[in-house]
């Protein structure tokens, strides 16, 4: 059997980052949810997940600062954007990430479909495991 890979996630919505959650854990991640950019921070340096979602908007440290920490980071997780701002702001956000060094997947638009999520976190999961 193939290792639960790791996801962790940061969203301003509880509701969201549930629905993310149990999507990650239908496509076969063990999700880790942040509450905040200080503890998305703390976790991912501690828990080195295998994968990333964060939404742009949030209060304190939006998305595109967390894009800049990780990229601090050097990290080479695929890093997933979940957000309801317009596709202009959307492909900004992942061209930044991608300019920055980062493997930039999606982005998800919020509201987000179930099957969408399933689709690109499985596609994901694929190149991760493979």
């Amino acid at each position: 059997m193939t290792r639960r890979l790791s996801l962790l996630l940061i969203d301003d919505e509880p509701a969201l980052a549930r629905f993310m959650a149990d999507a990650a854990t239908l496509s076969g991640y063990n999700p880790i949810i942040a509450d905040d950019h200080r503890q998305f921070r703390d976790l991912y340096r501690s828990k080195k997940p295998d994968m990333i979602a964060i939404d742009l908007a949030m209060p304190g440290m939006d998305g595109v600062e967390l894009i800049r920490f990780l990229a601090s980071e050097k990290a080479t997780q695929p890093v997933m954007i979940v957000s309801g701002f317009d596709d202009k702001i959307l492909d900004t956000a992942m061209r930044l990430g991608i300019e920055l060094g980062l493997t930039m997947v999606g982005p998800v638009h919020k509201p987000a479909r179930l099957e969408d999520v399933e689709e690109l976190l499985g596609t994901v999961r694929q190149k991760l495991v493979a």
